[in-house]
């Protein structure tokens, strides 16, 4: 049974390495806005679940002696993506809001461009691209952030699972 001690612990650590992972996730999203065509931000965005796994050993290791349950494991991960997603929300909001000045949505836009003949061969009509490129363009900032961080805490959800897994060590 987890008791709130224990919870408190687990948030407590997980709020520090949940700041560290939003830097990483950061990292990646400006250098993807600065230079769309550098592979290192999806490579930043990749090394998330080894990251976080690596953080959860350390937790284990050194506050817990050694030995979580997957429980404790995936509350500790989830906690993770929550927190490094709400961090990350707020500065994608303050740069969309600020700083973007519509780059980012043309970039999505242009990208949808470049890949809607594939999409016309599989008989998806070119009004409904068009029409997604305009629903894209009048996406505010706070819309924006809303779904990239939705999008987080998903992927956090289901990759905490995994994590929690392999990570998780019994007595």
């Amino acid at each position: 049974m987890i008791d709130k001690k224990t919870i408190a612990q687990v948030k407590a650590f997980a709020r520090i390495d949940g700041a560290l992972l939003s830097l990483i996730w950061i990292a990646s999203f400006v250098i993807t806005v600065m230079q769309p065509t550098n592979i290192l931000g999806q490579v930043l965005v990749l090394c998330t679940p080894f990251f976080v796994g690596w953080r959860l050993t350390k937790f284990r290791n050194n506050a817990l002696d050694g030995i979580i349950s997957f429980r404790r494991a995936y509350a500790y991960c989830f906690y993770t993506f929550i927190y490094a997603a709400l961090i990350f929300a707020i500065v994608q909001y303050v740069y969309f809001r600020f700083l973007d000045q519509g780059r980012f949505m043309s970039m999505m836009v242009e990208t949808l461009n470049a890949v809607a003949p594939i999409y016309e061969k599989n008989g998806v009509p070119k009004e409904q691209i068009d029409e997604v490129s305009k629903t894209i363009m009048r996406t505010s900032p706070a819309e924006m952030t809303f779904i990239f961080m939705i999008q987080n805490i998903l992927v956090g959800l289901f990759t905490s699972i995994l994590i929690a897994a392999f990570c998780r060590k019994s007595r």
